[in-house]
């Protein structure tokens, strides 16, 4: 495994850290020692060479049979400089070292469904014409321009992309496409990936990226306004399923890869696109909801207000909405904050909120569809067995059920909350108190409205007579 320090953490101290990370429980009662078995290489796929010493290159040159390509930054506003280091180099310096590997039976690289997300349909094909400028071209030119200058050349560059991440994933996929047309790879386009469904435990995430910060700022009684369109498809994807589905295709590539040495004709790297299927779509409108229904069945302990949310797909309502839910109400706490000696949050919270809101509304407001028949054909020629044991498939999926183990996993594994009843019922009881709040603020709002509305007809009327 391919692992850099992090935060002044070296590379075994976050190895030894899995045996306390909650998503290896499962795994540390089967094996505790399951770990002797993963062989550490230092590396950064944003450096040179990956980063890699000469003895751990002529190690996986010699050993190495799968390779499996997830890293990535998923920053949308990562400085164009480090995108290109980490997602289109990087992807370019992996390739170079597979093409090495003397044992290789199958290469893997994890894009996005987004990654042409400058057309509405995507097909599982490859689309250099969305490209201002090609991977070489712009590696090339990354080489002899300072950070700087590739950094004030974004707009040039990206054009229609909405960002930098889904731009250099693009590139990426040209470079798999050029480099790796002799190698037994494909590239794995999935969607927006969110909490784990079944295994190896239920509702597992760790990070706020995407629909889940949704889910936790609405949870926590922040989040009261979002920019979102409820017809448009919610292309999610649970984290098992996925994770499943990359050793699915790895296996039909290894597959595919002896049929290429029995002069069976292959063509350059298969796609498989994964997203919400067409026999089981899901949308925005049943993500919102399965928020509102499930408010007190996994509530927090620590809300500081009574959960709901109200969307909508248009920026100025959003604009004008937040101004009256979110930085009123913040600039009235953060006062109250500040007469009481503590320290003002609210505010900056909010502004951070926003921005993150406004960096991916594209991705809540626009209807995109996929053609996936690759990936369907894949599922089909496994056997019974194996889509018991590698579930990918979901045509089956039942949304509602998932979102509520999403709800219940967010509310133990970011909110730090034991899902005992006795933490139930505090927070419960805080949500009813927070709903009573609610209702007086509303009917108070409500007054002042009926109110101005009354006194301003009186003065028309006055000024009439």
């Amino acid at each position: 495994m391919l692992i850099r320090p992090k935060k002044g953490v070296g590379i075994r101290d976050r190895i030894a850290a899995w045996d306390t990370d909650p998503v290896f429980s499962v795994l540390l009662k089967l094996n505790p020692k399951f770990s002797d078995r993963v062989t550490a290489i230092a590396g950064d796929c944003g450096l040179p060479d990956l980063g890699i010493s000469v003895e751990d290159r002529k190690l996986l040159v010699n050993e190495v049979q799968i390779v499996l390509h997830c890293a990535a930054t998923v920053r949308f506003d990562e400085p164009l400089h480090v995108a290109l280091d980490i997602n289109t180099r990087g992807t370019f310096l992996v390739v170079q070292l597979a093409k090495e590997m003397r044992r290789l039976e199958t290469f893997v690289h994890v894009s996005t469904a987004f990654s042409n997300c400058v057309i509405r349909h995507i097909n599982e094909a490859y689309y250099p014409d969305n490209l201002t400028c090609s991977s070489d071209k712009v590696l090339k030119l990354r080489e002899i321009l300072s950070n700087d200058l590739i950094d004030n050349m974004s707009p040039a560059f990206l054009k229609d992309f909405p960002n930098t991440y889904t731009f250099t994933k693009a590139l990426a996929e040209q470079v798999v496409q050029k480099e790796a047309s002799g190698l037994p790879a494909c590239i794995f386009r999935p969607g927006l990936i969110l909490a784990t469904f079944k295994d190896p435990i239920p509702g597992w995430t760790d990070n706020l990226y995407g629909p889940i910060s949704i889910l936790y700022g609405v949870a926590f009684g922040v989040l009261h306004v979002s920019l979102l369109d409820k017809k448009a498809r919610a292309h999610i994807v649970p984290v098992d399923y996925c994770a499943n589905m990359v050793l699915s295709t790895a296996w039909k590539t290894a597959v595919e890869n002896v049929q290429k040495k029995e002069n069976v004709s292959l063509k350059c790297p298969t796609i498989y696109n994964y997203a919400a299927s067409d026999q089981n779509p899901v949308n925005w409108l049943n993500f919102s909801k399965a928020v509102e229904d499930r408010r007190f069945d996994h509530p927090l302990e620590q809300t500081i207000w009574y959960p709901f949310l109200h969307t909508t797909s248009k920026q100025w309502v959003f604009e004008l909405a937040i101004l009256f839910y979110h930085i009123l109400p913040g600039h009235i706490v953060d006062i109250l904050l500040r007469l009481r000696g503590q320290k003002p949050r609210l505010v900056k919270i909010y502004n951070k909120i926003h921005n993150n809101i406004r960096k991916v509304a594209l991705f809540a407001i626009t209807n995109w569809t996929f053609s996936m028949n690759n990936t369907d054909r894949l599922i089909e020629c496994m056997t019974s067995e194996d889509r018991k044991l590698f579930e990918c498939d979901m045509s089956g999926l039942c949304w509602d059920e998932y979102f509520g183990v999403a709800l219940f996993g967010m509310r133990e594994y970011l909110g730090k909350e034991k899902p005992t009843e006795e933490s139930f019922r505090k927070a419960r009881k805080v949500i009813k108190r927070f709903y009573l709040y609610h209702r007086i603020v509303l009917a108070v709002a409500g007054g002042i409205v009926v109110a101005f509305i009354w006194l301003t007809i009186r003065v028309i009327s006055g000024l009439l007579h």
